[in-house]
């Protein structure tokens, strides 16, 4: 296959309702969209990197002007390309995992297109539908929050995850659990908002057993999740320190984790997704698929993700209608608490170009020397 050009775009999505973690508040999610043209026809990838660098060092701007610069030069025109090509090639460029990502998700999704074989029978998936957990962001109340909780459930969700911060913890979550009771599948989420010094505190969520504490303190204390782990009954889970195969294996060893939330952009791509869940199951780690907000392009890749074997957790990836009014897919639903993993070529969705165009607010074509 021989790209001939990448498309980019800025998409706006307004989101139903704000969603707040300990990095902020969203009420809209600005995703960067790539359609890729090949000789053997088109492909597309999502970006995942948010507005701001909040949750990763990468951010839209910057990934737009990376891909722009570097990484698209790097695979228009190179003959022959694969999925599996694109980040030795793109290699000699440091980081921008999520950059590369979006490029890799496209060219895979061309690649697939063409040969008629779907993203989850290419990845080695085993299941027909996914069960999609929750995440309740930050509310103003807990009464608010118990609200959202009940309406998640009588909505077919069989897992729900908080969002905690330092003042929002223990109160909403014991709150929750004592509504719900000890069947609800309830977990926690910290996107790393806490501190060494907070490990006593921490500990008091063991009495609510949850399923998971995911990414507690900063993302590059290793030794301060392993100190965590050896003092809490709680499983922790990290997220924003798996950045590849070799950290998972590395937090495995140091005893930071024994589960692993795995986001392919964060990884660099679902291939390197795919092999981070391969190392954490031989290694007897669990691990399940997270979510960014994404469009109905990532989600279709993510659920064929997260129908691999070793994603026996539920992960983020909610139905269309949990946070878009509008998408540029058709919709994702919840059906019976499961949500169908795609079978048609590549992505197995199309893009609804009318939507895309009206959602547009940025675009900008890259061509090949010859197009």
């Amino acid at each position: 296959m021989k790209l001939r050009a990448i498309e980019l775009r800025s998409v706006h999505l307004p989101l139903l309702s704000p969603f707040r973690t300990s990095h902020g508040t969203e009420s809209a999610r600005e995703a960067l969209v790539l359609r890729v043209e090949s000789d053997d026809g088109e492909g597309w990838g999502e970006c995942v990197a948010g507005s701001d660098p909040l949750y990763c060092p990468e951010y839209l701007e910057e990934a737009w002007l990376t891909l722009k610069r570097y990484l698209a030069p790097a695979l228009l025109g190179a003959p022959g390309l694969t999925a599996t090509d694109v980040q030795p090639l793109l290699h000699e460029f440091k980081g921008h995992r999520m950059a590369k990502a979006a490029l890799e998700m496209a060219v895979l999704d061309a690649e697939l297109r063409a040969a008629g074989v779907s993203f989850a029978a290419y990845l080695g998936g085993v299941a027909d539908v996914v069960t999609p957990g929750i995440a309740l962001g930050i509310m103003s109340s807990v009464d608010e929050l118990q609200d959202r909780v009940s309406e998640s459930l009588e909505a077919g969700y069989r897992r729900v995850k908080l969002k905690i911060c330092p003042g929002w913890d223990l109160v909403p979550v014991a709150a929750v659990r004592d509504r719900f009771g000890e069947n609800l599948m309830l977990q926690v989420d910290a996107n790393s908002a806490y501190q060494r010094a907070d490990i006593d505190h921490l500990a008091c969520l063991d009495p609510f057993c949850l399923l998971l504490i995911e990414q507690p303190l900063e993302d590059d204390d290793l030794i301060g999740h392993a100190q965590l782990a050896r003092r809490i009954t709680t499983p922790v889970c990290l997220d924003e320190s798996i950045v590849s195969v070799h950290s998972a294996a590395t937090a495995i060893s140091l005893g930071a984790c024994s589960i692993v939330n795995i986001k392919a952009g964060r990884v660099g791509g679902y291939l390197e997704a795919r092999a981070v869940h391969d190392f954490c199951t031989s290694q007897g780690v669990g691990v399940w698929c997270g979510g960014m907000l994404e469009t109905g392009l990532g989600r279709a890749a993510n659920l064929a993700l997260a129908s691999l074997p070793g994603f026996t957790l539920p992960g983020d990836i909610s139905a269309t209608d949990r946070y878009f009014h509008e998408d540029i897919t058709p919709p994702f639903r919840l059906v019976d608490g499961t949500i169908a993993v795609p079978t048609g070529p590549g992505l197995g969705v199309e893009v609804l170009r009318p939507v895309l165009d009206a959602l547009t607010t940025r675009f900008e074509a890259l061509a090949g020397a010859e197009h």
